[in-house]
């Protein structure tokens, strides 16, 4: 069974980074996309950003296009989204799910497309 563990969240100010990690434990982690998704109170989950299996392919919520970037280091079974010129509007619980998937396959980047998610991790962003 995969399990994902999200650390790296904080309270910083507008304009700050943040580098949030989603730590993956658990058998064929190779075979697996991600995906980092937000939500903040009140409001729905919503994607943030997801890199394939393969690393080769990845995408963006266009609110966070320039600023956030999401890779991996497959050696440390370990994926990051760098969160570059946070705001206020990015505060909420940053989770990270994982999908095992074909190589062929599009990339996911709705919710309910994974099977596997971490606990979250709280952003707070003030002005």
């Amino acid at each position: 069974q995969v399990q994902l563990v999200e650390s790296g969240g904080g309270l910083v100010q507008a304009g700050d980074s943040l580098r949030l990690s989603c730590k993956a434990s658990g058998p064929s982690l190779s075979r697996y996309s991600v995906g980092w998704f937000r939500q903040a109170p009140g409001k729905e989950r919503e994607f943030v950003a997801a890199i394939s299996r393969s690393g080769g392919n990845t995408g963006y919520a266009d609110s966070v296009k320039g600023r956030f970037a999401i890779s991996r280091d497959s050696t440390r079974n370990t994926w990051f989204l760098q969160m570059n010129s946070l705001h206020p509007d990015d505060t909420a619980v940053y989770y990270c799910a994982a999908k095992s998937q074909i190589l062929t396959a599009p990339l996911p980047m709705a919710d309910h497309e994974y099977n596997v998610w971490g606990q979250g991790t709280q952003v707070t962003v003030f002005s």
